[in-house]
C-alpha cells in the first residue's frame, strides 16, 4: 500500500512515565485506530498498539510494541500517525465524507460550471471547516456538494464570490 492511500488519524504527543507510554490525540472518531493490534505509521516506522486507554475526549494513553521506555517514546513525540483505510467502512467512515487530502489541490467549480480556483488549504473553524482557494476566496464546507476525481463541486449562496 502506498503512503498516498493512508489516512491521517492522529498525532503523538508527549511521553508519559518511564514504560514507553505516549499521549495520542485522534482526529477521527474511529477509536479502533488505537485498539490493541492496530497498526499506525509514524514517520517511516510502523507501530502496533499493545494497549490504550482513553484519557479525555479524543486523547488516549497508548503503549506501542517495541517502545519500552521513556527514551524510545520521546523519539516519537510530535509524530503524525497514518493508517490504512478501514476495510469495513469504505473510506474510513461515511461514504459522503470529505477528505482534506482530496480537497487540497482540487479544482473548485460552482453549480453553473464556473471554475472558481484551486483549493490550497482547509482551515479548521469551530462552526465549519473552510476551503481556501488560490484566488483568496473562502468557502465554508457546508456549500461543498461533492469532491471526486480532483474536482470539488460547490453550491454557494448568491454573492459569496462578490465579497
Amino acid at each position: 500500500m502506498s503512503i498516498d492511500s493512508l489516512r491521517e488519524v492522529g498525532r503523538i504527543g508527549r511521553a508519559h512515565g518511564v514504560r514507553g507510554e505516549l499521549y495520542v490525540s485522534l482526529i477521527t472518531d474511529r477509536v479502533e485506530r488505537v485498539a490493541p493490534g492496530a497498526r499506525l505509521l509514524a514517520g517511516s516506522t510502523w507501530l502496533t498498539v499493545v494497549e490504550s486507554r482513553e484519557q479525555q475526549r479524543q486523547k488516549w494513553l497508548v503503549r506501542f510494541d517495541g517502545v519500552d521506555d521513556r527514551t524510545a517514546a520521546e523519539k516519537l513525540t510530535n509524530s503524525t500517525l497514518l493508517a490504512e483505510p478501514l476495510p469495513d467502512a469504505g473510506d474510513d467512515g461515511d461514504g459522503d465524507a470529505l477528505w482534506v487530502h482530496e480537497l487540497i489541490g482540487s479544482r473548485v467549480i460552482d453549480q453553473q460550471g464556473v471554475e472558481r480556483g484551486t483549493c490550497i488549504a482547509v482551515i479548521d473553524n469551530p462552526a465549519h471547516d473552510i476551503l481556501e482557494l488560490d484566488s483568496g476566496v473562502l468557502i465554508p464546507v457546508t456549500f461543498v456538494v461533492s469532491c471526486t476525481a480532483g474536482i470539488t463541486s460547490v453550491d454557494p449562496p448568491e454573492g459569496l464570490f462578490d465579497l
